[in-house]
């Protein structure tokens, strides 16, 4: 088990990049604490699986050091440091046999057959493996090799970090809660440090312990899955985690309202300081669970247009026009839905302020 280190870390796939957008990997400092299950979360194209090989030695970074438990290992090889890595697509051996294949890096290691065979039945019995163990991989199908290629990380009980690179893609839909559930419990079992990359907030929400979201090449957040859920740090957690997405909406301040389309929203005076008003980039953020609906007008209350309404099943989802703006509301199932016209009310306490994207945190004297 390792603590994994980033320090001053960036990587750009030009030879002499001038500016941020050069880089594929803005510069970030960031620790993985050894036992710890992690997710790197964030869209296509953010950065999460350069970030994993530049971890695992498949890719050197531009800029910066790779520290396992303080030793630099910036400079070595991925066969010296000492980890695993599954990826998107299974890599297994099809001549092999399911047990040859998992027993593979134990025998090349020098372990004695009496550990091997300890090490691959424990695996297979966790995989859920068993039943094949004895059958070639290329009579396997796509779920049982893929597991075939994690339990060729899980095997071994000497590596630093297990690192998955989006590991279920081509496991069939009905089998992946079930895999995220078995690599969780492994790693209760293993107290193994795993770091999991993936596009999926529920992969990641299901997995790990904590989530680093990932956007254009920075980590916005990290933190629990409540943590992101609640208080987003950064406008794209807001839109990125949850279903449908935090409502963000570009304001003006004055005094101590938020102001848009004529509508006038009171914040918390404790948000408002004299830097709120040197930026012309100011949102506020609400999530649609916390939008809430009442049937008559209020002080607190705001008129809306009812433009659709989408049931689904446990839950229905309204969309509303407030002033110009759409703003998406969750109801419960047995909540009335109303027709045309709502009254909707935004509580001060789910009320985010963000200056520059960025979530404004209370000014306590």
């Amino acid at each position: 088990m390792a603590e994994i280190r980033l320090e001053a870390l960036a990587h750009s796939y030009l030879d002499k990049p001038s500016k941020a957008h050069d880089y594929a990997i803005r510069a970030m400092t960031h620790t993985w604490e050894q036992g710890g299950a992690y997710a790197l979360l964030g869209p296509s194209g953010c950065g999460k699986s350069t970030l994993l090989n530049i971890i695992s030695g498949l890719l050197q970074p531009s800029e910066g050091k790779v520290k396992f438990n303080d030793k630099d290992v910036t400079g070595l090889q991925p066969d010296e440091r000492n980890i695993a890595q599954v990826f998107q697509f299974p890599v297994v051996y099809d001549s092999m046999t399911v047990f040859d294949n998992l027993a593979f890096p134990l025998r090349n290691l020098k372990y004695p057959k009496a550990k091997i065979d300890k090490k691959v039945n424990e695996i297979a019995d966790v995989l859920e493996l068993r039943d094949v163990l004895h059958r070639r991989a290329n009579n396997l199908t796509a779920d049982e090799k893929q597991k075939v290629s994690m339990g060729r990380g899980l095997v071994r009980d000497d590596v630093s970090a297990i690192l998955f690179d989006e590991p279920l893609t081509v496991i069939d839909p009905h089998l992946k809660w079930k895999l995220r559930r078995k690599l969780k419990q492994i790693h209760e079992k293993f107290n193994i440090t795993m770091v999991y990359v993936t596009h999926d907030q529920l992969e990641a929400s299901t997995f790990a312990d904590k989530i680093a979201l990932m956007y254009q090449g920075q980590i916005v957040q990290f933190g629990t899955p409540q943590e992101l859920f609640e208080q987003p740090a950064h406008t794209f957690v807001g839109y990125f985690i949850g279903s449908p997405g935090m409502n963000i909406i570009e304001v003006a301040i004055e005094q101590y309202n938020a102001v848009f389309d004529d509508v006038v929203i009171p914040l918390n005076a404790a948000l408002i300081d004299d830097g709120v008003t040197i930026s012309n980039n100011i949102k506020i953020g609400i999530r649609p669970e916390f939008v809430e609906v009442v049937d008559a007008a209020s002080a607190d209350s705001y008129l809306c247009d009812v433009v659709d309404v989408e049931n689904l099943g446990t839950y229905k989802i309204l969309t509303v026009v407030l002033g110009r703006q759409q703003i998406k509301v969750r109801i419960s199932e047995d909540q009335s839905v109303p027709i045309d016209k709502a009254y909707i009310t935004f509580p001060e306490k789910y009320l985010k302020l963000y200056i520059d994207e960025y979530l404004v945190k209370e000014n306590i004297a």
